[in-house]
């Protein structure tokens, strides 16, 4: 990879890490949390924040050694993995995070200054707004990065973190307050209801751990600087937060913890003075990293089109120098800074801040999730979490935005799910989403192929697992409409189009754009049905060949599905001389005859049963079953009609009767008709008769009569609609 010999090193993306985690929290709330929760439940919140950060920092350590990082940072690795609609979508709720974290943190510099403000209105009488601190802060920040860069901003960023550093190093020196002495207070965990509170107010302060990735279009070598930078300022933050944390504790009682929001100047040597001086340096740093990190997404957003002016784009993406630093991006930036600014206080935004960031999180922790599970053989990192942290990351986070602020929560989505509308309906030849799942997706489904086929065990019930050969597909579609009734809930269809043919190129492109047709055509249609085409140079083989073929469902297929159409069945002949082949290997065989009526669903499925059709009966009603859940027969209802011998009526309709209710079949007794057979009335005269407005029809047939009868056992139903003639291979136990 070709480094960027002008660029900044590893140092800077520590720095910025470090001092916007050592941020305002560390000084004005973690005091105010110990005094509440006690030594140990700061602790815990500590640990479970991290939970959140260290997998996302590995994520982001792992995904950056895989490809080069440019500039937008986060943005930049969610965008090259959902695609991006998805990567515009959450990099806008980012940048908008990050630009309203500038006004916060210059706001919490002002607190700093309280000393004065207070002496002032004890003095004067005078109660002085803090934006004549803030606003002057923010101007002079902007102008600062603005004229002279980001080169100026990381010198800044080096004084005010020795500043923090400094002002630590001297809290930590420092003696107990003459309150102090409550050890009770290091072994306790108290308050616990009042946890969650305590979590989302110190939870920001965790926030800052990817701060410096967002310079990762100004970096030497991002492959290097974004993993060390940003592991060492993740752990190094949360071992200072041990500490004081601990320190806090044993210097100072529960109610000067909780009542002083400056308690740290009471303990450090020289406090009040250089805990003010370490409050405005960490805020300070915090603005810095923030408005160096902000205009960059900003940046990559209008380089990748985001927003739907290209005037707009083209603005924002401007930038000056050998680096391209954002000019523009970093003036909007500033003005949304100051608008929030102005306000002054922003703590309910502040909230809203925190969802965006965990959204953040959550998706960087879900990509590398997504790249581990896919196995995509181009993903090779240098440097690899592992799958399970990743998905840990990624659940806690969700988890998180939900417990701290259900409202704020669903707001935030609510909020992406808009943006993400709006993107799309002016990129809507974008894609990316389905790229990544699909790997996790076919690795997913290999895994329980795998299962399925290893774990095989007899009497597991009976489904269909049917596949159907047709040159038909864009003449009738009753075929496909049948397989999808199937596949609904109980069953899994695979239909095939014959292409006529030895296979070559042309073929081979042919099949191709047959196979985008069929996917078009069946993509309104309700049903789990898997569509593919074969080229085979005559209708056997094409048979032979898809009955070998596995199922999509991981089981062996089991049923032939062929049709023909009723009124030119001329292809009815060719699917006779193939039964035999289908039986061979031991498949139930379905003849669907299409009509060129509608199908009308309300007017139900009638099956016929005889006395010869023995294994039939069952197959016949279970399939209607399988067919009557489908959305399409919602009004529809089963009618069994059962032939018999003279005098076997009641026997019959006794048998059929008990059949239903131990199978427990929504089959109203009222519509299990036995007929008792009469000379000089043929079978297909009362299915003419009483099956003439169904929407379907099941007759049975055997392949002996096949032998004697050929296609005349398939004719002389013209009275009805669509009808589908059955042969069972076997039992089927309902």
């Amino acid at each position: 990879m070709a480094k960027n010999n002008k660029g900044f090193g590893t140092a800077p993306v520590f720095f910025a890490a470090i001092s916007t985690i050592l941020g305002a929290i560390l000084f004005l709330r973690f005091g105010y949390a110990t005094g509440m929760l006690g030594f140990w439940g700061v602790i815990l919140i500590i640990l479970i924040g991290h939970m959140v950060t260290i997998p996302t920092a590995l994520a982001i350590s792992e995904i950056a050694t895989n490809e080069k990082v440019k500039g937008g940072g986060e943005y930049f690795i969610i965008s090259r993995s959902f695609g991006l609609n998805i990567g515009a979508t959450i990099g806008i709720a980012l940048y908008l995070s990050q630009a309203i974290s500038v006004a916060f943190y210059v706001i919490a510099f002002t607190e700093a200054f309280s000393p004065i403000f207070e002496l002032i209105k004890q003095s004067y009488g005078i109660v002085l707004p803090k934006q004549i601190i803030s606003i002057p802060t923010l101007i002079l920040l902007a102008l600062v990065i603005v004229k002279k860069g980001a080169g100026m901003g990381i010198k800044l960023l080096y004084i005010v973190v020795g500043v923090l550093f400094l002002s630590l190093l001297l809290f930590f020196l420092g003696e107990p307050t003459g309150a102090a002495g409550n050890v009770s207070l290091i072994s306790s965990f108290k308050n616990t209801a009042q946890f969650f509170v305590v979590f989302a107010i110190i939870f920001p302060a965790f926030t800052g751990m990817t701060a410096g990735v967002g310079l990762s279009g100004d970096l030497k070598d991002p492959k290097k600087s974004i993993p060390i930078g940003t592991l060492a300022g993740t752990i190094g933050g949360m071992i200072v937060y041990f500490f004081v944390t601990y320190k806090l504790a044993v210097s100072a009682s529960p109610e000067e913890l909780i009542s002083n929001q400056l308690i740290m100047s009471k303990i450090a040597v020289w406090g009040s003075v250089i805990i003010p001086l370490g409050l405005a340096a960490s805020t300070i740093s915090s603005a810095i990293g923030s408005v160096l990190v902000a205009p960059r997404t900003l940046q990559a957003l209008s380089k990748d089109e985001a927003f739907p002016s290209k005037n707009i784009n083209k603005f924002l993406a401007t930038g000056k120098g050998e680096l391209n630093e954002p000019l523009n991006a970093t003036i909007v930036t500033s003005i949304i800074a100051l608008g929030f600014v102005l306000i002054g206080s922003i703590n309910e935004v502040a909230s809203i801040i925190t969802m965006f960031f965990m959204v953040t999180y959550g998706s960087i922790s879900l990509i590398s999730f997504l790249h581990h599970f896919g196995s995509d053989p181009s993903y090779r990192p240098t440097f690899r979490s592992r799958w399970y942290v990743s998905l840990f990351g990624f659940l806690l986070a969700v988890w998180l935005m939900f417990k701290i602020s259900f409202f704020y929560a669903f707001l935030a989505l609510v909020v992406i799910s808009v943006i993400y509308l709006v993107i799309v309906h002016y990129h809507k030849d974008r894609k990316g989403l389905e790229a990544i799942f699909q790997g996790a997706i076919y690795q997913f489904s290999r895994k329980v192929q795998v299962f399925l086929q290893q774990s095989k065990k007899k009497d597991q019930g009976w489904r269909p697992s049917a596949i159907c050969v047709s040159r038909d597909s864009f003449k009738r579609d009753k075929a496909i409409n049948l397989l999808a009734w199937i596949s609904y809930s109980y069953g899994f269809g695979t239909y095939i189009h014959l292409l006529d043919g030895y296979y070559s190129k042309q073929t081979r492109e042919e099949a191709n754009e047959i196979h985008k047709k069929l996917l078009g055509k069946t993509k309104n249609i309700k049903g789990n049905i898997i569509v593919d085409t074969i080229i085979s140079p005559s209708f056997t083989s094409a048979i032979a060949q898809a009955i070998q073929l596995p199922s999509s469902s991981g089981m062996e297929n089991n049923m032939v599905i062929f049709e023909f159409d009723k009124l030119i069945p001329d292809n009815l002949n060719q699917i006779l001389e193939n039964v035999s082949l289908v039986q061979a290997g031991n498949f139930d065989v379905c003849i669907l005859g299409s009509s060129s009526r509608n199908t009308q669903f309300s007017n139900g499925i009638h099956v016929w049963i005889t006395n010869w059709d023995g294994d039939n009966a069952n197959l016949m009603i279970l399939l209607s079953y399988i067919i009557l859940v489908h959305p399409d027969w919602r009004d529809g209802f089963i009618q069994i009609f059962s032939l018999c011998q003279e005098g076997k009526y009641s026997e019959e309709l006794l048998k059929l009767k008990e059949l239903v209710e131990t199978g427990r079949l929504p089959i109203s007794p009222k519509n299990i008709e036995v007929i008792e057979q009469k000379e000089g009335i043929t079978f297909k005269q009362l299915v003419n008769e009483r099956s003439s407005e169904a929407g379907l029809t099941l007759i049975g047939f055997k392949q002996e009569s096949v032998k004697h009868q050929g296609i005349k056992l398939f004719m002389g139903f013209e009275n009805i609609g669509d009808v589908l003639f059955v042969d069972a291979a076997g039992f089927k136990r309902i």
